[in-house]
């Protein structure tokens, strides 16, 4: 073979965006852009553990996605929101395995929706703040889920990602930390405590990926900002093949793209993250144009 030839074989698809022989890890994986970004690693032969709280819905994804696949989907039960639960977790994965090489930080509470609209400041008043769901421990619990767990996952996972990094030669473990363009944009859409989480979690992120490499360790840690893709949280359930559907024309006037996300589209952007060895503390947008007419950033 011709070094010309050799030089061009990097550059072939199997080879730039490879997952196999990977081991990842993907909390909320039994439904959602959790199971899109399973299909895409399994699919491509990577060995993925799912976490979540309802085995039963784990047990599912295994039996009717995890056969005749180059790579394996396993089941782990798990409550990442308690430190206690997510150290028997990491126990677990170390009993399994010598390193983790893409931890997927997705899980995510639902939002309580809010009358934002109002003609006076005594009933923008009310409709905010006497709302009966909105409450103190409603924010507590969606910043616990949707941000801190992205903390103790992480940070509870750095050897055995670290781990990845020194057995795997040009390889470095990292973590994608599933955000949400509602951290980005300007609007509370209807929903101030769910957005001010996500926007906590993308600098979360930031923060997170700057201590790593300024402490020397190669562990890679970006964000993926989903804009309206189908799962339980948007499109309200899932069928009996653990997945959702937004109609098309609901979003045809609220995005450039003219539609809701595919999961296609998001098994590209998992891919993109997990495999580019050179993304470092990025929060990737992948919402078909939406932040564009929402306007977005601080």
């Amino acid at each position: 073979m011709s070094e010309a030839n050799s030089s061009n074989k990097g550059f072939k698809l199997e080879n730039l965006f490879s997952v196999k022989d990977r081991v990842a890890l993907i909390t909320g994986g039994g439904s959602g852009i959790g199971l899109m970004a399973t299909q895409a690693l399994a699919t491509n032969g990577a060995k993925v553990y799912i976490c979540g709280r309802t085995g039963e819905k784990l047990d599912k994804v295994v039996e009717l996605y995890g056969k005749d696949i180059p790579g394996q989907i396993i089941p782990l039960q798990a409550d990442i929101t308690r430190k206690d639960s997510i150290r028997e977790l990491v126990k677990e994965v170390e009993k399994r395995e010598k390193c983790l090489c893409i931890l997927i930080n997705n899980a995510g509470i639902e939002l309580n929706t809010q009358q934002t609209e109002a003609e006076t400041t005594k009933e923008m008043s009310k409709n905010l703040f006497e709302d009966e769901n909105e409450t103190f421990e409603l924010w507590a619990d969606t910043f616990k889920t949707n941000a801190a767990q992205l903390f103790f996952m992480t940070t509870a996972f750095l050897p055995l990602l670290q781990n990845a990094s020194e057995m795997h030669h040009g390889y470095s473990g990292t973590v994608i930390n599933i955000t949400s363009i509602s951290g980005v944009v300007k609007t509370s859409q209807h929903h101030f405590a769910y957005n001010t989480s996500k926007a906590a979690a993308i600098h979360l992120n930031t923060m997170l990926s700057n201590e790593v490499a300024m402490n020397g360790f190669k562990v890679r840690i970006n964000g993926v900002a989903p804009g309206v893709f189908p799962s339980e949280m948007t499109a309200g359930e899932s069928g009996g093949d653990q997945k959702s559907f937004i109609p098309k024309e609901k979003y045809e006037s609220k995005t450039p793209a003219r539609r809701p996300g595919k999961e296609t589209d998001m098994a590209n952007a998992i891919l993109f993250a997990a495999t580019n060895q050179y993304l470092n503390g990025q929060n990737i947008i992948v919402d078909g144009g939406y932040v564009i007419q929402a306007g977005g950033g601080p």
